[in-house]
């Protein structure tokens, strides 16, 4: 992959790894478009990078998803990779029954639904661009987690999505192989970003916290080689160890489902 020159959209771009691959993108000489759900987030992402191009959707909601498309259809029609990293992370007990059922699966329509909508949505622009014969690479890049491949047992329902997003990245990747798109999976590793904003030193006792600095780089150097599944530091441990010491990392991960449960 190219990694200049580019027309790049990113949901979530406002803060954490989505607003680092701004930052690391732009430097590279590429158009960005970053989208969030909180205008005055886009806005102060935009006073922070010169040149940052900021619209307001959320990314979880099929509305807001639809209307992206023109926009991005008329203004930036030369979009040639999209990176679905917007994505939200909750500590959930299931045995408190006092949550409503918006807020259960609020996970699955930012983490799973949105990346799904948003290749719908903007597969046919990235096929048309496909044929223009410029000198480009055209890309999908999902965001998933090392959860995807084991589960974090006091996030559960985030780890579901990040799995089935794994999944259907597998699959996208299969029913596209003959095209010119190529698809690429980020698997982070526990991230210094606000995602982790409410959890605790306790929760993430024995977890190797990765910068979102080294996280970028990692993965500028992975689309720069084409190394479509990429899962930077810890993550490519939990990949090894679910596949071959599945019951051991699951009861290493589970070790404060017992304080959650006490709180």
């Amino acid at each position: 992959m190219k990694l200049s020159g580019n027309t790049i959209l990113i949901t979530g771009g406002t803060s954490g790894i989505g607003f680092e691959m701004a930052k690391q993108f732009l430097k590279l000489g590429n158009k960005v478009i970053i989208t969030g759900r909180n205008e005055q987030k886009l806005q102060s992402a935009k006073a922070q990078l010169s040149g940052l191009i900021a619209l307001q959707c959320d990314a979880g909601n099929y509305d807001d998803v639809a209307k992206l498309q023109p926009k991005i259809q008329n203004d930036y029609p030369d979009l040639n990779i999209l990176i679905n990293n917007a994505g939200i992370m909750r500590k959930v007990n299931l045995q408190k029954h006092n949550h409503s059922a918006a807020e259960l699966t609020c996970e699955l329509d930012i983490n799973v639904k949105g990346p799904i909508w948003m290749v719908d949505t903007f597969l046919p622009l990235l096929t048309k661009n496909t044929k223009l014969k410029k000198n480009i690479d055209v890309a999908i890049v999902n965001v998933s987690s090392g959860l995807a491949f084991v589960p974090l047992p006091i996030s559960p329902v985030y780890c579901a999505t990040k799995a089935a997003l794994h999944f259907y990245t597998l699959a996208l990747r299969e029913q596209l192989r003959n095209t010119d798109i190529k698809v690429f999976e980020l698997a982070p590793p526990a991230t210094k970003t606000e995602l982790l904003g409410t959890f605790s030193n306790e929760d993430m006792k024995g977890t190797s916290m990765m910068s979102v600095e080294d996280l970028v780089g990692a993965f500028l150097n992975g689309l720069a080689n084409n190394k479509y599944e990429m899962a930077p530091g810890q993550a490519s441990q939990l990949k090894f160890m679910s596949r071959f010491f599945p019951n051991f990392i699951l009861k290493q991960l589970s070790k404060n489902i017992d304080a959650m449960h006490a709180s």
